[in-house]
């Protein structure tokens, strides 16, 4: 029972990773999670039809119908996102979505967390895939010192710029440099590397992680150069070193 005076409890809001493909969510996602899942009732996330299929194959028990969502994307107002934290101000926790893989990176919810800090809602990071992670381990290039770019620019001369940065601080700063593209213009992107880069530095594509189709191919500029692969509509991260 709630007093008058008394100070309400807040809950909290989870950063809850998702998978990075179709296959089953108990191989990728420890069993904490996947329980704590059943115990969230509102969640955030970017598309909300994807959300409720992630949640079922994750195998909520409840009905979905009975749980809350907040959509958070490119096109949510800030008068919206004012709203989104107010159960947790009353005790009700939250769950934030990722649309693939982790929370926060490469991802809108950022916004939504720096709100809960803000606001004094206790914060909880769970255990899950990142690709661009599970690609750096899995690269052989420089895991002490490295830098993700998230998305290069779409327009063709600023993305070779961009590029060419990139691999300007692979030599002087001896970084790993990291970067992702939509799946439908991988190819244009892979393109460009080629077209750009020393034919000395390494490329590595870490494509469909975690996933049955999984590659993850390390091979220099000059090698990739006599096949070039078709990676298009498949989910890649692009990583450059020397």
């Amino acid at each position: 029972m709630f007093y008058p005076g008394a100070v309400m409890e807040k809950g909290s809001l989870y950063l809850f990773p998702t998978t990075l493909g179709d296959g089953p969510s108990e191989d990728v996602l420890p069993k904490g999670t996947l329980a704590l899942l059943n115990r969230i009732d509102i969640f955030i996330a970017e598309e909300i039809r994807t959300a409720r299929r992630f949640l079922k194959k994750a195998g909520i028990t409840r009905n979905l119908d009975e749980i809350t969502f907040f959509l958070l994307n490119e096109h949510t107002k800030q008068q919206e996102l004012d709203s989104y934290l107010e159960p947790a101000e009353k005790g009700k926790s939250i769950g934030l979505l990722s649309e693939a893989g982790t929370p926060c990176v490469a991802d809108p919810g950022s916004v939504i967390v720096s709100m809960a800090h803000n606001r004094g809602i206790r914060v909880i990071p769970l255990t899950g895939p990142s690709s661009i992670l599970l690609a750096l381990m899995a690269s052989g290039f420089n895991g002490q010192d490295f830098s993700f770019a998230g998305y290069l620019p779409i327009e063709r001369e600023k993305r070779k710029r961009k590029l060419k940065e990139l691999e300007k601080a692979i030599y002087e700063k001896n970084q790993t440099q990291l970067f992702i593209e939509t799946p439908y213009r991988n190819n244009q992107m892979v393109r460009s590397v080629l077209e750009v880069c020393k034919g000395e530095t390494m490329l590595c594509l870490a494509v469909d992680l975690t996933m049955g189709s999984e590659m993850i191919v390390v091979k220099s500029v000059y090698d990739w150069r006599k096949k070039i692969p078709d990676i298009n509509k498949r989910p890649c991260v692009f990583l450059l070193y020397k």
